[in-house]
């Protein structure tokens, strides 16, 4: 069977992982946006907070992501519980990193002006500090979802949703007329998925981002 004839003969099933997929990730990367921007708004301030929170974000990413979900599976337990939490710890890096930089980043004049016409330390925050910030933080979200992407391909493993089914099957059944093809579908299908995830953060950036700021 050639590959179009494979696509044609599987295109819902292909349909609902990628869609499984594209929600697993879209979800996870609100999680970690949140929890990292958050965790920078706490240890901007400070330079060894900052150090820390970076340090522990990355040591995450020294660990294989296999074996991450395996040590996972005793403690959640197999399916979404183990793919989430490893996706979200994956995705905090980029986002930490970036909303610390692009917070310590932010002209002091301007906080200080901010101030100077009563400003809380709150309102500076949401109104001055993290809007110029976003632009750093975007770009942060950006490259922690392409990561994500093919992350999550391996929470098959786990019995986890998505593509990465489709290519632990092929992988499983090497050596049959269809193996090749389920492996190229999950591969090919999760690229599609990444170009248009980064294709939307370009939009967001466009819609969000003054032009001077992108300048």
């Amino acid at each position: 069977m050639s590959f179009w004839d494979y696509l044609g003969n599987r295109h819902q099933q292909l349909l609902s992982d990628a869609f499984q997929h594209a929600s697993a990730v879209f979800q996870c990367m609100v999680l970690a946006t949140v929890i990292g921007v958050l965790i920078g708004v706490a240890t901007y301030r400070s330079g060894w907070a900052g150090n820390i929170a970076t340090t522990a974000t990355s040591t995450v990413l020294t660990i294989p992501s296999l074996a991450l979900i395996g040590l996972l599976i005793p403690v959640v337990g197999l399916g979404v519980a183990p793919t989430v939490t490893a996706l979200v710890l994956y995705g905090l890096l980029p986002v930490v990193r970036n909303a610390i930089v692009g917070l310590r980043g932010v002209d002091p004049s301007l906080v200080e002006a901010a101030r100077g016409i009563g400003m809380s330390r709150t309102a500076r925050l949401l109104r001055v500090e993290l809007p110029l910030a976003w632009p750093p933080i975007l770009t942060g979200i950006r490259v922690s979802t392409q990561m994500l992407m093919g992350i999550a391909a391996i929470a098959a493993y786990a019995s986890g949703p998505g593509l990465g089914n489709e290519i632990f099957r092929g992988i499983g059944s090497l050596g049959s007329k269809n193996a090749l093809n389920q492996v190229l579908a999950g591969t090919l299908g999760i690229i599609v998925l990444a170009l248009l995830f980064d294709a939307a953060y370009v939009l967001i950036g466009r819609l969000t981002i003054p032009r001077g700021i992108r300048a």
